[in-house]
């Protein structure tokens, strides 16, 4: 036994031994930290009424409670504490639970082309908003749309979990042809209500969602999701060591002292949490758990104790941007921002294919 975990020990090294320093470095983060704070202040800045960058940034400071001798408009401090700075960071979270949940299943699943709605979370979390809105509990509380969000991606991770242990084959390629099963069930459910719809408007607010959005979030929203979302990736960045191993294969990450079972079961856990509350208060946005965790994985390696925090922060970054891309490139006209990550994810990451080795740094896994 100790021979195979040496064995397995040194086989890790390898494999890890050519990644890049950067990986490694504090100025990883740091560069990646900056990038966030960038992204931060342009995206309160910036909008139909733009405010300066210096008077932002004394804005953000007072609203912290800092000593900041200054005089404020009214209208600009509403502007930035009131509207834009909940946006920004409900965006903020929403990309990041998406990218570190990203990062956590294809190094789970050993696949660069996966990501959290490929095994039903995001599609489960739809049908439940869609309920809220069809059935019309919305117009009992608006929180009826977000809960029911969550508890549709619990339900559909549960589900999934619950038919995948049934079977004979326990495999991680049959949970994802359960996943994809899901999602096309779930769909087609989802099409029925569209179609028979009672009014337009009723139509309208579901398309609206499932395109995804971060319009009229407020600080209550910041709330509802700030919580498991932090401490959800927090909690996955903890299994790094475990996702290196098991990119070797159950059989070596066994030998290194792995609970594949157990560890499995918790990252599926994690990643239906803060996607479900991600998904409950944004609707369907895409491509981030997939393009964030390949950029990072092709600038830095595949590391997974660098590569779950980095994708955290790469891709609250990212969607940060793109909802600033989304309210200012066709003015008055506000996009969805799901469209926007449509529109630069798609082409993005058929270049990243192209350019990585074989589509990724794993193998197809399964």
């Amino acid at each position: 036994m100790k021979n195979v975990q040496e064995e397995a020990s040194a086989k890790e090294r390898n494999t890890f031994s050519a990644v890049w320093k950067f990986s490694k470095h504090p100025l990883g983060m740091t560069l990646l930290f900056a990038v966030l704070l960038v992204a931060l202040i342009v995206g309160v800045s910036l909008g139909p009424v733009v405010v300066p960058f210096t008077e932002t940034v004394r804005i953000l400071l007072a609203f912290m409670g800092l000593p900041i001798e200054a005089e404020f408009a009214n209208q600009q401090w509403v502007i930035i504490t009131e509207v834009r700075l909940p946006r920004v960071l409900v965006g903020g979270l929403v990309g990041a639970a998406l990218a570190v949940s990203g990062a956590a299943m294809q190094g789970l699943f050993r696949n660069p082309l996966v990501e959290p709605g490929y095994v039903g979370v995001s599609s489960g979390a739809a049908l439940g908003a869609v309920c809220a809105i069809f059935f019309g509990w919305t117009a009992v509380s608006s929180w009826f749309l977000p809960a029911s969000a969550f508890i549709g991606a619990i339900v559909a991770m549960v589900t999934m979990l619950t038919v995948w242990k049934s079977s004979r084959q326990k495999s991680v390629a049959m949970l994802l042809l359960l996943g994809i099963g899901i999602n096309a069930f779930f769909s087609a459910i989802m099409n029925v209500m569209v179609a028979t719809s009672k009014n337009e408007q009723e139509l309208r607010s579901i398309i609206y969602w499932l395109q995804g959005g971060l319009e009229a979030r407020t600080w209550e929203h910041v709330w509802l999701i700030g919580l498991p979302v932090i401490g959800g990736a927090v909690c996955l960045s903890l299994f790094g060591r475990e996702l290196n191993l098991l990119l070797l294969g159950e059989d070596q990450a066994k030998s290194a002292g792995v609970n594949v079972r157990w560890t499995r079961n918790l990252v599926l856990a994690l990643t239906a949490l803060i996607t479900g509350a991600a998904v409950a208060v944004s609707g369907i946005i895409g491509f981030v758990g997939l393009v964030v965790p390949h950029m990072i994985r092709i600038v830095a390696g595949p590391d997974h104790r660098f590569l779950l925090p980095a994708s955290a922060i790469g891709g609250a970054a990212f969607l940060i941007f793109a909802d600033l891309v989304s309210r200012m490139v066709i003015q008055p006209i506000t996009l969805q921002v799901g469209v926007v990550c449509a529109i630069i994810g798609a082409p993005l990451f058929i270049v990243l294919i192209l350019r990585s080795n074989r589509g990724g740094a794993y193998d197809s896994g399964g």
